[in-house]
């Protein structure tokens, strides 16, 4: 019965194709939610299964199981998904020791900075994180944002005492 389907949807049938997802998509689904775990993150990686599926029918060879090839493509959409989650943790990682290594400040102290530059204008922290944070000199990040260099040095002496001014710091 799937042969017919699978004829007429590599001949353009979506309904045909439809019939197929219809007969076997609650298998796939439920082979993801045992694989992962994670219920919607199982219905998400089905339905990119569903697609991929979709957009490869023509290369599927007459005699295939679908179900079995249906969750191949669901399993190594999860491996995806699982190399990409494992790849943003580690960058958070790395986030959060270089941060925690650049700033010898306690965490208050990082926060009220966080606030002080939120409440810095968009243009002026551009240029205060590019030169004060980022260590640009100042034509370089007139260079980089696009703006005359005297806009940028005042733009870096406001910005700064500001900030200084946030965190209570006078300066001698």
């Amino acid at each position: 019965m799937d042969a017919n389907l699978i004829r007429a949807a590599q001949g353009g049938s979506e309904e045909a194709f439809a019939r197929l997802v219809d007969r076997h998509q609650q298998a796939l689904r439920a082979f993801l939610r045992r694989a992962c775990g994670d219920w919607a993150l199982a219905d998400d990686l089905a339905q990119e299964a569903l697609l991929t599926a979709w957009s490869r029918i023509e290369r599927l060879d007459e005699g295939v199981n679908v179900r079995a090839w249906l969750c191949g493509i669901g399993y190594n959409k999860l491996l995806t998904q699982l190399r990409s989650d494992r790849r943003a943790r580690q960058r958070e990682a790395d986030y959060q020791s270089a941060d925690h290594r650049s700033s010898g400040a306690a965490p208050e102290d990082r926060l009220a900075l966080e606030r002080a530059m939120a409440a810095l204008p968009l243009e002026q922290r551009a240029v205060v994180a590019l030169c004060l944070a980022a260590e640009f000199s100042h034509a370089d990040a007139a260079d980089a944002l696009g703006l005359p260099l005297g806009t940028v040095k005042s733009h870096v002496a406001r910005g700064r005492a500001r900030l200084m001014e946030a965190l209570g710091v006078r300066d001698e």
